[in-house]
């Protein structure tokens, strides 16, 4: 008897001594991946530094520096370091107009006019959910040529939305999406007007101070902030430092800074339901469809969508210096945050999904299958609503349908077809609509666009 209980105790430690060795043996492994990802990004001299976090549930598999903070001063990348985190900064801003709807203070179908009544809407209704969502139709500041003289300077943020609102809206609202940072300038304004504080008081005292962020806060220039990088450009084969630009301007679509280790919790709070309610998470996190029924990715400063196979809500941002990605795989509860203080080739979302591949493992890259008509029935020029003013894609039938988009240069780029006219680019895609069997237009459905081209 006692000899049995004796094995059968050495066999449990056993058992317990040989899962510890193997998620040590896994956890060397993710760590030696991610040292050697990101160091070929920094062995290239493409980018001075990069932050990246990883955390699956409550175990810390990553949370380290990589490269200078500081090139002139030869200052390595501390572990919290803090970086302008650009586009990232949306979810914030969607967070707080759900809490202020929590409160009862506004409503997302309220029109955006009950805020800001002078606003010239030319005859559309643009609701706040539409704001959120980018699917407005207003037109986005930054891909105007007035914006690139204007970030360098400070006048009241006025000066801005009567720039932009004097343009003509791109589509009427819930038509189209077309991501866009005026819709969340203007959600800046309407949580200082409903709030009655400033959009950064705010973010501090109902996100930060309440979720363990204590080193992030609202981007600014004259503000000692420890452990602040600095932006780089990579501009004709070396890093230079980066151009200025005012933080009055990107304001509530991307001028907050944060760490690494500050998005991780961050995360971890909003999709462990700390944040808001059940109801107010799931809107946050799901897409609302188009007047006409199509779903699209973007939800409210979250984008809802798939990477590697797995089941993934993310967003990136880039801001002048820097660039930024946040991801949550919500299957296995990870979260990866990557920063880089370098405006350039190096992709803090392509660290961030290898960083995933080597978690979950690279799945077998899906097979095309046969057309189910000739190549040349796509071939042709198709024009619509872009990011900015239009949006001009190319298809050509040599050698396999490939895609040319005017927006990202000369290259034209061989699609997967998955049937029923429709055609993959990575996760973006191409749906044709024909017309008496004759194809007239693509739908495209890029992750932060969905438009409609017409063929010329």
């Amino acid at each position: 008897m006692h000899s049995t209980l004796h094995r059968l105790c050495v066999l449990s430690l056993l058992s317990v001594s040989s899962t510890l060795g193997a998620q040590t043996s896994d956890l060397a492994r993710i760590r030696t991946a991610v040292d050697s990802i990101v160091g070929a990004a920094l062995t290239s001299g493409r980018a001075a530094g990069v932050s990246v976090g990883v955390v699956r549930g409550k175990d810390t598999l990553v949370l380290k520096g990589y490269g200078m903070a500081d090139l002139e001063l030869e200052v390595p990348t501390p572990e919290r370091a803090v970086y302008q985190i650009g586009s990232v900064t949306k979810q914030f801003t969607s967070a707080s107009i759900l809490l202020l709807v929590e409160q009862g203070k506004l409503s997302l179908d309220d029109p955006l006019t009950k805020y800001l009544p002078d606003y010239p809407t030319q005859g559309h209704t643009v609701t706040i959910r539409r704001l959120l969502d980018h699917s407005s139709g207003i037109a986005g500041y930054t891909e105007m040529a007035t914006f690139g003289p204007l970030m360098v300077q400070r006048f009241p943020r006025d000066t801005l939305v009567k720039l932009f609102s004097a343009q003509p809206f791109k589509f009427a609202p819930g038509e189209a999406v077309a991501y866009n940072n005026s819709g969340y300038f203007l959600l800046g304004l309407i949580i200082e007007k409903v709030s009655g504080g400033t959009y950064a008081d705010f973010v501090k005292k109902n996100l930060f101070d309440k979720f363990g962020m204590p080193d992030s806060r609202y981007c600014g220039q004259r503000e000692v902030m420890k452990r602040r990088t600095e932006g780089y450009d990579f501009a004709q084969g070396r890093l230079v430092p980066t151009g200025y630009l005012d933080h009055t301007w990107p304001y509530a679509a991307g001028s907050l800074c944060s760490t690494v280790w500050d998005l991780v919790a961050w995360s971890q709070a909003l999709h462990g339901g700390r944040v808001l309610t059940p109801a107010s998470y799931r809107m946050m996190t799901t897409p609302a469809p188009l007047n006409d029924g199509t779903r699209v990715r973007y939800a409210m400063g979250l984008i809802n969508d798939s990477l590697g196979g797995r089941h993934v809500i993310q967003h990136g941002g880039d801001i002048n210096g820097f660039r930024s990605a946040l991801a949550y795989f919500p299957d296995d509860q990870l979260t990866i945050a990557v920063l880089v203080n370098t405006s350039g080739p190096v992709s803090p979302s392509g660290i961030l999904s290898a960083i995933a591949d080597v978690i979950h493992g690279r799945p077998a890259a899906p097979t095309a299958i046969a057309l189910d008509h000739p190549a040349s029935d796509y071939a042709g020029t198709y024009r619509g609503v872009g990011r900015g003013d239009s949006l001009t894609v190319t298809v050509l039938d040599s050698a396999g349908v490939r895609f040319r988009l005017a927006a990202a240069g000369p290259q034209a780029t061989l699609a997967r077809y998955v049937g029923n006219d429709s055609f993959m680019i990575d996760r973006n895609r191409f749906s044709f609509v024909r017309s008496e069997g004759k194809v007239t237009a693509i739908r495209a459905e890029l992750v932060t666009l969905v438009s409609v081209l017409t063929r010329r």
